[in-house]
């Protein structure tokens, strides 16, 4: 486990996730690699303009992941906001040629919907595609990346995405205050941690 410190200092040299560029692939090669990774998390997979990225994420880059996550899972019981995990759900829009598999996200609310609300998407390793530019092709809402102990949020506004200094998505969630509890030992404690501050 790394400490807030840490992170800050990480250098994203790409030793610890795997990732493969491989150029020139058509939609339907695409899917072929889709079929043959069949129904699990890792690698993950993204499609840009021609362009696949394989990624098999490191320890620590799922560890960060699923904090995140579960803290945004804490936050929504404590607010009592209905919400769907859906993890590295395929998204995909063949007219757009754009595909991708985020590390977590979620739909909010009730209604079923065709793209998350919130993707989450972990920095660890330097030279990925611009997945922004997939989601924003996707249409979704809000895209949080972590990188080096911090979240910065996007927003889309007119098919594009703006910096956001809050969630538009969770109104009222303190983004520092989430990252404050990924350095924590446990992720038991982290929770523990993060709903005793929500109820202060």
């Amino acid at each position: 486990m790394y400490t807030q410190a840490q992170y800050e200092q990480h250098d994203e040299q790409p030793v610890e996730d795997h990732i493969i560029h491989l150029s020139g692939i058509s939609w339907e090669d695409y899917e072929r690699l889709l079929d043959m990774r069949g129904d699990h998390s890792a690698p993950r997979i993204a499609y840009l303009d021609g362009v696949v990225e394989i990624m098999s994420p490191s320890f620590t880059h799922e560890l960060v992941k699923s904090l995140i996550g579960r803290l945004v899972e804490v936050y929504c019981l404590e607010r009592e906001i209905p919400f769907l995990a859906v993890g590295s759900w395929t998204l995909k829009a063949p007219d757009r040629m754009r595909g991708a598999e985020p590390d977590e996200c979620y739909i909010f609310g009730d209604s079923p919907r065709e793209q998350p609300h919130l993707v989450i998407e972990v920095l660890w390793t330097s030279g990925r595609i611009d997945k922004l530019d997939i989601y924003r092709k996707l249409g979704v809402a809000e895209v949080w990346y972590w990188r080096k102990g911090h979240i910065q949020a996007y927003g889309l506004h007119d098919e594009r995405y703006l910096p956001l200094t809050a969630s538009e998505v969770l109104p009222g969630l303190d983004l520092e205050l989430l990252t404050a509890f990924l350095d924590r030992p446990t992720t038991y404690e982290a929770i523990r941690a993060y709903r005793d501050a929500l109820r202060n």
